[in-house]
């Protein structure tokens, strides 16, 4: 593929997991648009401080932007999450894509990837879903849709995401060739995620410990759960988010904002999941994960990744995109 030469612009950034999905297909960015200040702190902890921060994307006058090939854009999810309000186009983050479309629009965009939460294929009857593809066809673009597994794709983390595929149609030379998703792939060993030597290990000598006893005992699990047993079992994950325990082998449930009960286990401990762990999880690579630890509060780290995208996912759809238009 000769992508190289081609550059983009990364949308509601966050911390850059689109971004350094592009980047591993020789993409080059110019520029970025990120309103979290903490985002952008750790954003610029990776990349740098060269590239300007465009703000809010509701704000900006396309013709401010230089002229790129790709926009990659993670646009908010708190509207469209099955664990949200469901507000959906009413909530004024909803209207968020029409802000991307008129970028799109005025820079007469070749090409973008955007990404979103499952349940938008579903909210409000599924009405939200054909209101944002007709808004995208009104606009060029021959788009194609899918709901892809991080899981599949690189990460043993579970993380079901929309992902859509915008092409200008006057650039589509065969109108009769379909996209082609990209091939699941075997799931990688989960110990080579789980390495933080950090002091995030937790006995009867700490408070966390108690609380996660207690946990084990309420009403929903007690009984169910034997501490000696589970320590046994390396690299058993279990998650605290709902009233009842839930245990995975091999891979962990998917991370979020504001989501930091993940425990696991490893040489007969109990530890907590880590920000270096969470990053690790949605495909950041190693050296650049450990750029930021001790840099950026663990707590920061862990809401910062669960609002990210999946590198490895995005670089997986950024191929097939390149494979399709035949660069």
């Amino acid at each position: 593929m000769v992508t190289d030469k081609l550059t983009f612009v990364d949308f509601c950034a966050g911390i850059g997991g689109g971004r350094l999905g592009l980047q591993k297909l020789g993409l080059h960015c110019l520029a970025f648009s990120e309103i979290d200040k903490h985002a952008e702190k750790t954003y610029r902890e990776f990349f740098g401080q060269e590239e300007k921060n465009y703000g809010d994307l509701m704000k900006i006058n396309p013709l401010d932007l230089p002229n790129f090939d790709l926009m990659i854009a993670g646009f908010p999810c708190q509207t469209f999450s099955v664990i949200g309000q469901r507000k959906g186009m009413d909530d004024h983050r909803g209207q968020v894509i029409y802000g991307l479309i008129k970028i799109m629009k005025g820079k007469n965009l070749p090409y973008f990837i955007l990404e979103n939460v499952k349940g938008l294929v579903n909210h409000d009857g599924g009405n939200s879903l054909k209101v944002i593809l007709s808004e995208l066809d009104r606009a060029g673009y021959k788009v194609f849709y899918r709901v892809l597994n991080s899981l599949d794709y690189g990460v043993p983390q579970m993380r079901e995401r929309i992902y859509f595929v915008g092409i200008r149609k006057d650039l589509i030379k065969d109108k009769t060739k379909d996209f082609e998703w990209p091939i699941p792939i075997k799931m990688p060993n989960i110990k080579n995620y789980l390495i933080d030597d950090g002091e995030l290990e937790f006995d009867d000598k700490k408070r966390t410990y108690k609380t996660f006893l207690n946990f084990i005992n309420n009403k929903y699990n007690k009984g169910k759960f034997d501490t000696e047993e589970l320590l046994r079992q390396d690299y058993l994950v279990l998650d605290t988010r709902q009233s009842d325990l839930r245990l995975y082998k091999g891979k962990v449930p998917t991370l979020r904002t504001g989501r930091h009960g993940i425990i696991y286990v490893r040489s007969g401990k109990f530890r907590r999941l880590s920000g270096l762990e969470s990053l690790l999880l949605q495909g950041f690579p190693e050296e650049l994960a450990k750029k930021v630890k001790g840099k950026i509060m663990d707590i920061k780290l862990l809401s910062q990744a669960g609002n990210a995208m999946t590198v490895s996912t995005i670089e997986a759809v950024a191929r097939k995109l390149f494979e399709y238009i035949k660069l």
